[in-house]
């Protein structure tokens, strides 16, 4: 599904959004899929397709700069953020839940506070804050973003031969990982957009505001063995959820950073436990 994005001062342009194979349709809930860094839609293809062809409409986006999607690259979480209620306005949309993997939780929580009654349900997947990039990882990604990929996917990965539960028997999901973020980043020969998103997540510093702001249900989808957010970089986020009397779960799968593949019916199953409890 292709729409057209009109920012305040610039140009419009178009974005992708994945429907689930499904069309969309205005009468029904909607839910809004935010990737991390270097990915796009297809980080989601199970979760997506189940939920689309079980009463929701999906909008799984390639962030702008990404992928399938023209725009300048967000360079913050905050002008990711404006990015939603663009997509939402573009949808004719108005009350979503949105559902964000690493960069994209903070993208979520960010839009959810400045779009208070708009969003009707938030999970949280793979999330931190503050989500700080290590300086080495830091400086590969912008240097030699080949080697920062490696490392990327090393760390995200429990094991590097995960159950190919996601994709069917015969599936690498490091190797195919590996070719996402090449994808990605050749997608736009303007914009290193693996550093400037990791610049982004390292600066993010509203989370705790953000997280009091909201108006809505929070899910935290959290990986038992994740070295990139462990659960651990979650638990001032889940405080303050529990302090300022939101209607918090948090779930706890197996695995590592790649919760949507890595766990993919895990994942599934807490978020459609999430939205019937939370509807």
């Amino acid at each position: 599904m292709k729409l057209t994005l009109h920012p305040a001062a610039a140009p419009a342009y178009e974005v992708y959004a994945y429907t689930g194979g499904k069309a969309f349709e205005a009468n029904k809930p909607t839910l809004v899929f935010i990737h991390g860094v270097l990915h796009d839609h297809s980080v989601w293809i199970l979760q997506t397709r189940y939920l689309a062809h079980h009463g929701f409409n999906v909008l799984a986006i390639d962030l702008p700069g990404h992928g399938l999607s023209g725009g300048d690259a967000p360079a913050s979480v905050e002008e990711a953020a404006q990015c939603i209620e663009a997509w939402l306005d573009a949808a004719g949309v108005q009350q979503a839940g949105l559902i964000g993997h690493s960069w994209g939780s903070l993208i979520a929580l960010e839009a959810a506070a400045r779009l208070k009654d708009r969003i009707t349900h938030l999970a949280l997947v793979g999330t931190a804050f503050p989500m700080k990039v290590s300086p080495a990882l830091m400086e590969a990604s912008l240097n030699e973003p080949m080697k920062a990929l490696r490392m990327v996917n090393v760390f995200s990965r429990a094991t590097l031969a995960a159950p190919p539960s996601a994709l069917g028997p015969g599936t690498w999901v490091y190797g195919a990982s590996m070719a996402l973020g090449r994808r990605v980043l050749a997608s736009n020969p303007q914009v290193n957009v693996f550093h400037r998103g990791f610049v982004a997540c390292d600066r993010y510093a509203n989370g705790l505001q953000a997280m009091a702001a909201i108006t809505c249900p929070v899910l935290f989808v959290l990986g038992e063995r994740d070295q990139m957010t462990p659960p651990r970089a979650a638990q001032t986020l889940i405080a303050q959820a529990k302090t300022s009397g939101k209607t918090c779960h948090v779930v706890t799968v197996p695995m590592g950073h790649h919760q949507m593949s890595e766990s993919p019916e895990q994942t599934l199953k807490a978020l459609t436990t999430f939205l019937s409890a939370s509807t």
